[in-house]
């Protein structure tokens, strides 16, 4: 019985480099890896050795025969991706594969997958040193990061992070009923265990340290301090009462130590999101589920405790665009598609919608909608049937305004021949993350990142970014591997060519200077 990759694929392709059989695609080596949604496995040459379900940090991978009702759905996702003997890579021609991997014959067993040729793009000296690396942030980007400096070279490593808790986007921006994805944080968590690491938490760069003495006490900084903040609407009213951005509402529901459990009162029948990623689908499954649903998970009680008195029985998701473009992945939407005592529904309010559905192919985004309702929705009338909660995706429509003079009392929006209030006492502004300006680092006002030339910090020695403040806001936290990778090899190549300055202090000076800092 072969193996699935299911919903909470993180795409860092550890499963791939324990594949026996190379049935797993797309691999890190093809054009098509980074832009698919989620990896997959070839039914047709899975020998069910279930390596990749042993490997896989977000226990994404599962036999078949053990898929649940809500799960069945990627037996065919998986199966989907190889027809047309697709072997997951955009260029699997024999023009463009190696001469060695074209001579292998495909299909014919499960042994005879053709391989790539092996590749050695790092190259370091007999007598490389052990480096003093400090690494600023915790979460996935910092440590793979931290991991590949571990497992590839004798260098110390000291993380960083101005909250109390390790983890980053993964202990304060994971859904708490997402058990999977945050399992990869254990991964992580046991290299902040490992002897060569030291781990400061609560330790702000800025206030309690400067950039400079940081630096001063190591060889290279690698900061991996994420996309702090939420991009902007520029709308009237979106700072005013009511109005929420998502990164403060996930904050809030994970217990984030800089959100008051006050922040979000859940008083309103219908809640207006602003945006349709994955972040906006969160929100939306959040505030329609069961609370007794996640009471078993690591949701911040002050949140559960909300939740169970939230009056909350509609939710709608706004899109800019049509369903064919969502922002959001094929997984997370299906997984709406399943939550008990919550319906979906699509707002026909626009003929192209409907033709954009019935009109996706399979694997199209806006095909994962056929199954849900449509109809025009009249938002004047009160949310959702009695005793029904309900998700409505409306696509072709802007925010114009989040209105209210002491609270949210409506969001105007676009749609149809002009505009229209949609009533709601919550708005939820999902547009996006965005990086924040660091101290003694430079930064690009226009793309919320710190300029750098392959990781390395432009204009500096010894300085560099990895992750979201690198390349902006963009890819699940698999994507981080080989983003750590890249900016780790730049690393490693300035120490080989002694471009890295000499540090004036050691590991005991950075640990009195911290004490005397922060008591």
């Amino acid at each position: 019985m072969a193996f699935a990759i299911t919903q909470t694929c993180c795409n860092d392709a550890t499963c791939v480099s324990v594949c026996p059989v190379n049935c797993i695609h797309p691999t890190p080596e093809e054009r098509a890896f980074g832009s698919t949604e989620m990896l997959h496995i070839d039914p047709r040459s899975c020998i069910d050795c279930g390596a990749c379900a042993d490997a896989c940090p977000a226990d994404a991978i599962l036999p078949v025969d053990r898929l649940s009702e809500g799960q069945r759905v990627y037996e065919r996702i998986n199966a989907a991706y190889f027809e047309n003997d697709h072997n997951g890579a955009d260029d699997d021609s024999d023009a463009t594969r190696s001469p060695a991997a074209a001579a292998v014959p495909e299909r014919t067993g499960p042994n005879f997958h053709a391989w790539g040729e092996p590749v050695f793009d790092r190259v370091l000296p007999a007598d490389f040193g052990a480096l003093r690396v400090a690494i600023v942030g915790t979460g996935p980007a910092g440590m793979y990061g931290a991991r590949d400096l571990l497992l590839h070279t004798r260098a110390e490593v000291t993380l960083i992070d101005r909250l109390p808790a390790a983890g980053g986007l993964v202990r304060y921006g994971v859904a708490p009923d997402h058990p999977g994805t945050r399992k990869v944080g254990e991964t992580f968590a046991r290299f902040r265990a490992h002897p060569r690491v030291r781990t400061y938490l609560g330790l702000d760069v800025g206030s309690h340290v400067t950039a400079e003495e940081i630096a001063a006490h190591h060889d290279a900084v690698i900061y991996a301090v994420g996309a702090a903040t939420d991009r902007r609407l520029g709308i009237p009213g979106e700072d005013g009462p009511g109005s929420v951005s998502a990164t403060t509402f996930v904050a809030w529901y994970n217990g984030h130590p800089e959100v008051a459990a006050d922040a979000v009162r859940l008083t309103a029948e219908r809640v207006v999101v602003i945006g349709n990623g994955n972040v906006a689908l969160d929100v939306a499954r959040i505030l329609v589920s069961d609370p007794e649903s996640l009471s078993g998970t690591e949701i911040a009680g002050h949140a559960l405790a909300e939740l169970r008195r939230s009056r909350v029985r509609e939710v709608a998701l706004l899109g800019r665009r049509g369903p064919q473009d969502a922002a959001y992945t094929r997984p997370e939407s299906l997984a709406l598609q399943h939550l008990p005592g919550v319906d979906l529904l699509v707002d026909d309010h626009d003929p192209r919608i409907g033709a954009a559905i019935d009109g996706a192919g399979p694997g199209d985004k806006a095909a994962v909608l056929r199954p849900v309702a449509r109809e025009a929705v009249d938002w004047s009338l009160p949310p959702a049937p009695a005793g029904r909660r309900r998700i409505v995706f409306r696509f072709l429509s802007a925010p114009v305004a989040v209105r209210g003079a002491e609270g949210t009392r409506a969001v105007r929006v676009t749609g149809g021949a002009g505009e229209l209030d949609i009533p709601a006492g919550l708005a939820l502004r999902a547009v996006g993350y965005r990086g924040v300006a660091q101290a003694g680092l430079p930064f690009d006002e226009v793309t919320g990142t710190v300029p750098h030339q392959r990781g390395r910090v432009t204009g500096g020695t010894g300085t560099y970014v990895v992750g979201w403040i690198k390349r902006g806001p963009s890819g699940g936290i698999g994507a981080n591997r080989a983003c750590a990778a890249e900016t780790v090899g730049t690393l490693l190549a300035d120490a080989v060519a002694g471009a890295l300055p000499a540090p004036a202090g050691g590991t005991r000076e950075f640990r009195r200077l911290v004490r005397r800092r922060r008591r």
